[in-house]
């Protein structure tokens, strides 16, 4: 972030001499995460064929740059509104690791941030709950996510990250997808494309993001999720 410098009518005349002293900075060296498989490979192995990953086939539009509009704080008149209060960070609830409750967290804090309403914060937890188990998952299907940092990977088509979106599909690039932050405002944008989605059930309106094959398979969530939420708020 950078600040101009206004001129000045009158010049000000400096005496003496001014010595400035420039530092060097060591570049950190990048890391390339380890391809070998991760402990959530094996948890998402287990799982049955009928709680697979959905093919969210859905042709999307390019993710707009302010995907939820945000309500006008009342003292947004009268000054600069503050900022909206992150989430803490919690010990891990509802029998999460502390990977997993990070994940969550930065899905419910980007929901405080968009200004989304509790029940679409259980909405957006429940869907990764059940996508991903909540790990940031590369795909085997394009080994190019593998050069971002994960927690595992799966192989259901080019789906990738928290909620295992399709880059084919217009969800975004490898690249972005790979970023959790990313991954979340992306679900939400979908999310308010849903007429009434509010008054839809938590499996109904994950559904209606998703387009999985299994639509029920959110509904045994909801409750876990609930629990995060409210722990993270």
């Amino acid at each position: 972030m950078g600040a101009a410098l206004a001129s000045t009518p009158a010049r000000i005349v400096l005496a003496g001499g001014v010595t400035c002293c420039l530092g060097l900075v060591a570049l950190a060296g990048t890391h390339r995460v380890d391809r070998q498989p991760r402990p959530a490979q094996e948890a998402l192995a287990d799982r049955s064929a009928e709680e697979q990953r959905a093919s969210r086939a859905r042709e999307r539009a390019a993710l707009p740059a302010s995907p939820l509009p945000a309500s006008p704080h009342p003292s947004a008149t009268r000054g600069t509104a503050p900022e909206p209060t992150k989430p803490a960070r919690p010990r891990p609830v509802a029998g999460l690791t502390r990977v997993q409750m990070d994940n969550a967290r930065v899905i419910v804090e980007v929901g405080v941030e968009l200004g989304v309403p509790r029940r679409g914060l259980v909405v957006a937890v429940a869907t990764a709950m059940q996508e991903s188990d909540l790990h940031n998952l590369a795909s085997d299907v394009l080994p190019e996510s593998y050069d971002h940092p994960h927690q595992g990977s799966g192989s259901d088509h080019d789906s990738v990250g928290l909620f295992q979106q399709r880059p084919s599909s217009g969800w975004g690039t490898v690249a972005q997808l790979m970023r959790p932050a990313y991954a979340a405002r992306a679900f939400y944008s979908a999310l308010a494309e849903v007429p009434g989605w509010r008054q839809l059930s938590i499996t109904a309106a994950a559904q209606a993001v998703q387009i999985s094959a299994y639509p029920g398979a959110y509904a045994r969530h909801e409750d876990r999720a609930s629990t995060v939420v409210d722990a993270l708020l």
